[in-house]
C-alpha cells in the first residue's frame, strides 16, 4: 500500500491510498485538480471516494472527480446526501475495498454525522483529531466530541491517524503555552517547527506518539486539571475536554 497526502486549499489534505496493483481510494477531495494531476501522474485507477462529513473543503472536488470518473463509488455518511455519495454509511457498517476491510465509526462533534474510517493500521479521521489538537465543535456538543477521540483513543497504538488538516504546528503553540512544563510537548513542538519550516507535511502521525503529546486525549492529566483549576478528585472527563477546548478557541496567536 502507499499512502500521501495531497495538499489543497490553505491547509487541507486530500488523502490517497493505492495498492500495488495501481487501484486506490480518494479521501476527502476539497478540491478536483490536484487530486486529478496525482492519480494521472501516477496512473492510478481510482475505485471509490470516502467522505467524513459536509463540510465543503472536504467535499468539493467530487462532482468534478466523478466527470473523469464516472464509475466510482462515493461513500459518505447522511449529511453528505447532495455531495455525490450513493453508499451511505453509519456506526459499525463495514466493506472491503483495495482488499482491506474498513470499519466505519461515527465520530460526531466537529459536526453531528461525522465519521471516520478505520482500515488498520490507516483511519481517515477528517476533523475529528488533528495532531496535537482535535476539531473545533461546531454542531455537536463537548461530550459528543470527547466520546469520539476516546473512540479513538481505543484503537491500537501503531494506528495511522490521517487527519485532514496540517494544524500541528498551530495545536502545539497552544499546547505548549497552556503546558510549558510538558517537556515531552516542547520536544515535539521544536520538532515540528523544524519540519514546517521546510515545508514538510507531519501527517501521518502515530496513535503512540498523539497519546503523549495531544492534550485532548491527555483529560485524565492531573496536572491538566490543575492548569485549568479543576477538581483533581471528582472531575469529570468530558469537562475536562470541554474547558480545554474552549481555551483553545479563545488562545490569540
Amino acid at each position: 500500500m502507499k499512502l500521501i497526502s495531497i495538499p489543497v486549499r490553505k491547509d487541507n489534505y486530500v488523502w490517497i491510498l493505492s495498492a500495488n496493483d495501481g487501484q486506490c481510494l480518494i479521501i476527502d477531495p476539497g478540491e478536483a485538480e490536484p487530486v486529478l494531476q496525482i492519480i494521472n501522474q501516477y496512473g492510478w485507477s481510482p475505485v471509490a471516494i470516502l467522505l467524513t462529513h459536509h463540510h465543503n473543503d472536504h467535499t468539493d472536488g467530487v462532482f468534478k472527480i466523478l466527470l473523469f470518473y464516472p464509475n466510482l463509488m462515493v461513500f459518505g455518511p447522511l449529511e453528505t446526501q447532495g455531495k455525490g455519495v450513493q453508499i451511505f454509511v453509519e456506526e459499525g457498517d463495514q466493506f472491503y475495498l483495495l482488499g482491506l476491510k474498513f470499519i466505519v465509526m461515527s465520530t460526531p462533534g466537529h459536526t453531528l454525522g461525522h465519521v471516520s474510517y478505520y482500515s488498520e493500521p490507516y483511519l481517515f479521521c477528517g476533523d475529528t483529531l488533528f495532531s496535537a489538537g482535535c476539531g473545533r465543535v461546531f454542531e455537536g456538543t463537548p461530550q459528543q466530541m470527547f466520546q469520539s477521540l476516546q473512540k479513538i483513543n481505543r484503537l491500537p497504538d501503531s494506528t495511522l491517524i490521517c487527519s485532514a488538516h496540517e494544524y500541528t504546528l498551530s495545536n502545539l503553540i497552544f499546547a505548549c503555552a497552556f503546558y510549558p512544563t510538558d517537556l515531552v510537548i516542547k520536544k515535539y513542538y521544536l520538532q515540528v517547527k523544524i519540519l514546517r519550516e521546510k515545508n514538510r507535511v507531519t501527517l501521518p502521525t502515530r496513535l503512540e506518539s498523539e497519546r503523549k503529546i495531544n492534550i485532548f486525549l491527555r483529560t485524565q492529566d492531573i496536572n491538566i486539571h490543575r492548569l485549568l483549576n479543576m477538581d483533581v478528585v471528582n472531575f469529570i472527563e468530558w469537562e475536562v475536554f470541554s474547558a480545554l477546548r474552549k481555551k483553545k478557541d479563545l488562545f490569540i496567536y
